[in-house]
């Protein structure tokens, strides 16, 4: 449930979204906040001008939530971002132990706005395969 405190903290991603643009970068804006509701940090996207594809703001508050905060106190943040999060961010979201994201656009919505948004090719994927060497880096990093 999204409450108004919420909204107020939506409110900021979108601007920083928009400043994004005035900086000449892409119009995604996020931030983290602690439980009270304070603003951690913020990030906007960097691709282009970093290039990096990488640089998206959710997923450099992931790794910031991930080196500069324990995982108590990061299960109680909340990521606030203008768009929802990608598959690759996402993914940095659940390993960085963020407890709770609220996004303004869907990626349906963001498609309907800028198709190009869903235009990302497939990636054939093979495998598993040898299995018994592939398992020997892991056996000895997890069973010394």
């Amino acid at each position: 449930m999204i409450t108004t405190a919420d909204t107020h903290l939506l409110r900021r991603a979108i601007a920083i979204a928009a400043r994004a643009t005035a900086l000449g970068d892409a119009p995604y804006g996020s931030l983290l906040a602690d439980s009270d509701g304070a603003i951690l940090a913020e990030a906007h996207n960097t691709v282009r001008r970093d290039n990096d594809i990488s640089a998206h703001p959710e997923l450099k508050l992931a790794r910031w939530a991930a080196r500069e905060l324990d995982q108590v106190t990061a299960a109680r943040t909340t990521l606030y971002t203008s768009c929802q999060p990608c598959s690759m961010c996402a993914g940095g979201i659940i390993r960085s132990g963020i407890g709770r994201v609220v996004y303004a656009l869907s990626t349906e919505q963001l498609i309907e706005l800028n198709p190009q948004s869903g235009a990302w090719p497939t990636v054939a994927q093979d495998g598993p395969a040898l299995f018994d060497e592939a398992r020997a880096p892991i056996d000895d990093y997890y069973r010394p």
